[in-house]
Formats: C-alpha cells, structure tokens, sequence
C-alpha cells in the first residue's frame, strides 16, 4: 500500500488513527551511531495533538518505545523498531462519516479503491500516521549532524493571507519554537494565531506554507534524471497529508526572471566545495546538491474536515449533507514544521549512503 520510503535508509510506518498505536521500522540505519532518546521525544513532542489553542484537543502523550536495534543506546546496524500506542480513541466521533464521505478528504478516495476502509479518524489517511516518520527523521537528523554537521530546520512562513519577513538564513530552533505558531517573525506570528482562532471559531479553517532549509549539506547528493535531489525532497513532502505544493530555490517566482538575472555565479574557492554568488537554485543543480543552503517550501491547504455544513454524498452515491464531529487542527501547519523537517532528513539520510556506496572506492 506504499508505507516504505527510501532505498538504502528505507522506512516503513504502520497503524491507524484510532487503532492501538502507530509506528516506523527503519533498515538500513548504520551501526554504531549513539542516539539521543530525548530529542527522537523532542521531535514528537513538537508534532504531538493538544499542544496549544491553536491545536487538535485530542489528548496523546506519544511517548515512543524502541523495540529493537539498538544496545546501549547505539544503533546496531539492524531495523530498528518504534511504535507509539493510542490512548484518546474517540471513534463515536466518526460514526456520521461512516456514512457521509468528507468533502476533499481521503474517504471517498480510499473507499472507491479498496472497497473497505478505517473511517474512524481517516486510518491512514491521518496525519497520526505521520508520528513514524517524525520518529524515524529525528535519527536521519541525528545521522547527518553527525556525518557532516548537516543542519534540517523548518518554520511557517505564511498562514492564510498572512506571510512573514523571514530570511532562511537566520532562522534557529529557538526562534521557531518561541510561539505556538512556529513563525520567527513574532509580529507575524501573532496576527497568525489570532487568524487561526478566528477562523476556528468559526468551524472552518485554514492552510499555508512551510519554507524549510539545509544547511551545511554535502556536495554531490543526488542522481541525475529520474533520482534528482530535489525530485525525492518533493516526493517526500508531497506525501504528507495535505500537501498541495512544493518549490525549490526561486521556485515559481523564478520564471519572472531572465537566465541573466535568475544564474548563480561560481565564486573561487580553495576548500574544494562549490559555492556561488546567489543562491536562486535552491542548493541544487542538475539534481545535485553543490553545498550551498538547500532551501524549499510546501504548500498544505486547509484542513479538510470542518464544523460547517457541507454538501457531500454517501457510500451509494446519494446526495447528503455533513457538518463533521471530532477534533481536529483548525490549521495543521504548527504541527506539520516537524513533519516537513523529517521527511527532508530522511531523503537526505538516504542519498547520503548511495553517495558513499557509490563513490567512497575512488
């Protein structure tokens, strides 16, 4: 059912919104790799459900277990195992969605295709489903830093009509974690989450964007043609529930310019990387990572189950309404910054040992 990811760093997640529990089991992690237990619960904490007003009410403490692959708090080479178990289940709240398909949402989709689906919070259409990769990317994160002193951070850059004046290149964790929007532009920020509690006052809701960079990433990920770096980083954002857009560098606005304008320039250096005046290629050329910052956006539109009455039809294709029970993100953007930073460590984690099986011999 496409729940594995990547080649070499490979995952697989499992489990349903409202099931026992949901997890990840990666292979192909190297060996001998300490692992800090406290940030892989620090990065689940930051994509947990009732953090903040502005947040699902739903009550989970995603405490993860690690089942296997480690010995001493060293990864062992073999898969390493991590489930996080359900405890607030409200499946009553769905019982009306049984009936009545979501109007954008993954119901109507998942049940032409399979026949059969867990209604009760989507299955795995959820973006519980995402505690696996958040869990799994916490290691790639650790993997990178260790290897190369890679640094993956993420931060809302707009909510609705709402964009912030941020400059990727001085963004830090500390700045992004300041307000329960993870905006660093705090003027910006509140007028967002003022935006977000009006809008769910009002049982609708809405989306935005999250801008994400790399920094100090290596030279040379990425494959030519169909592997292109940022080819796997939009597959890998784009997998996330309701994603609808990604751009890299200058993205669209880049069309605006002329090949003169839009170029970056190579500096000379004596350290043997490739770094150029401007940055308009987003860290990437020719599907290669040249060193510099690898900066790129995702679009997530509003969340697609609603308070408000909608037209919809049932199973048998019969015109009906919903106004949806339930809790959930009046915006799902506060939550998904993690979400976008692992799924970018673990495409990274994954070209990183193709490059090394491929290349370390010469």
């Amino acid at each position: 059912m496409g729940s594995s990811f990547g080649d070499l760093f490979r995952i697989s997640t499992f489990g349903e919104s409202h099931g026992g529990g949901v997890g990840v089991i990666i292979d192909g992690c190297p060996p001998r790799l300490p692992l800090d237990l406290e940030a892989i619960q620090a990065e689940l904490d930051r994509r947990k459900p009732g953090q903040s007003k502005i947040t699902t009410p739903r009550k989970e403490d995603d405490r993860v277990e690690i089942l296997s692959g480690l010995l001493d708090g060293v990864t062992l080479g073999t898969p390493i195992a991590m489930v996080v178990r359900n405890k607030d289940q409200r499946p009553q709240d769905y019982q009306e969605m049984a009936v009545a398909f979501r109007p954008s949402h993954a119901d109507a989709t998942y049940q032409a295709k399979y026949g059969i689906q867990a209604r009760s919070g989507g299955g795995r259409a959820s973006a519980r489903e995402t505690i696996g990769r958040v869990a799994a990317g916490a290691i790639a994160k650790q993997l990178l830093a260790k290897a190369h002193g890679t640094e993956v951070i993420a931060w809302v850059r707009r909510i609705h009509t709402i964009e912030a004046s941020i400059d990727p290149a001085s963004v830090n964790l500390e700045a992004v974690e300041a307000n329960i929007v993870r905006c660093p532009d705090a003027e910006a920020a509140e007028r967002m989450i003022e935006r977000i509690e009006a809008i769910g006052r009002d049982g609708d809701s809405c989306g935005g964007v999250i801008e994400c960079v790399v920094r100090n990433p290596p030279v040379g990920l990425g494959m030519p043609v169909f592997d292109k770096l940022e080819a796997d980083l939009a597959k890998a954002v784009m997998s996330l529930p309701a994603t609808k857009g990604f751009e890299i560098g200058s993205g669209f606005a880049g069309t605006l310019l002329r090949g003169s304008e839009h170029n970056d320039p190579f500096l000379p250096t004596d350290d043997g990387r490739l770094h150029t005046a401007t940055n308009n290629s987003g860290g990437i050329q020719g599907g290669i990572s040249n060193g510099e910052e690898i900066v790129l956006r995702v679009a997530f539109k509003p969340t697609a189950t609603i308070r408000k009455e909608q037209q919809t039809i049932d199973s048998e294709g019969n015109a009906t309404t919903l106004e949806a029970k339930g809790r959930h993100d009046p915006c799902v953007l506060p939550r998904a910054v993690p979400m976008v930073e692992a799924m970018v460590a673990l495409v990274l984690a994954d070209h990183l040992l193709r490059q090394q099986g491929q290349c370390s011999l010469w």
